[in-house]
């Protein structure tokens, strides 16, 4: 018999239930994945908001929403920004230019291209594209590209989102021949630059496990930890 936790099904009704949220949902560390087949753009939306992060997830039968309210949390603050030598010289050439804006495919394309087994696929990838047409005065999906400043070729980018004052990671790429060493961390380097000076209160990476996360200076959150600080950000709106 598996002892794998039961993953059960989450509609939107369910999370507006905020006595639902508080009493059945964040206090269980047993149970962090749910499964929905509802692709709308609210129900995404509300999902984010709720301090969950929602991937697909490929059954025998169809694609499915995969939101997960993780039991813990990689958390940046900028003050814990850690930059390696070797990431100090790249900036000292200043060879590089980190872009944000709203094409989001021509990463994704990217990612799918790095990784065999990349979620954004098929009526998950046509929600976050809907996401952006989707006007919200408190979410906003966005790219973010390391692009070398003469040829403009992006060798590094991902996805995310903002709400309030926080951003949230998706998904990313680097470019992994040699020759573009480094760059990865270049880029998460230069967000969370571009992050502090615009007044975010903190940088959401998900799941602690990647060691390259705990590298850059994030702090592992648990459940209860990572929400009272999100309860906090999720509507301080920046300028």
């Amino acid at each position: 018999m598996s002892n794998q936790p039961t993953i059960y099904y989450l509609a939107y009704e369910d999370i507006l239930d905020q006595d639902f949220l508080n009493n059945d949902i964040y206090p269980n560390l047993i149970n962090s994945y749910y499964w929905s087949d509802q692709f709308n753009c609210e129900f995404y939306i509300y999902l984010a908001y709720c301090g969950f992060i929602s991937v697909s997830f490929q059954t025998h039968n169809d694609l499915v929403l995969l939101p997960e309210i993780q039991t813990q949390y990689a958390i940046l603050d900028f003050e814990d920004l850690h930059i390696s030598k070797k990431v100090k010289k790249l900036l000292n050439q200043n060879e590089y230019e980190l872009l944000i804006d709203n094409e989001i495919n021509s990463v994704i394309d990217q990612i799918n291209i790095a990784y065999s087994d990349n979620w954004i696929i098929g009526k998950y990838r046509t929600l976050l594209n809907e996401l952006l047409m989707y006007e919200h005065d408190n979410f906003q999906l966005c790219s973010v590209k390391l692009l070398h400043k003469q040829t403009k070729q992006m060798v590094a980018g991902e996805i995310g989102y903002i709400i309030g004052s926080t951003y949230t990671s998706l998904s990313g790429f680097s470019l992994k021949e040699k020759k573009y060493k480094n760059l990865g961390t270049l880029q998460l380097v230069l967000l969370a630059q571009y992050l502090q000076k615009n007044d975010f209160s903190f940088w959401n990476l998900g799941h602690p496990h990647m060691a390259y996360k705990l590298a850059l200076g994030a702090k592992i959150y648990d459940r209860a930890s990572f929400l009272q600080r999100w309860f906090s950000a999720r509507n301080l709106i920046i300028n």
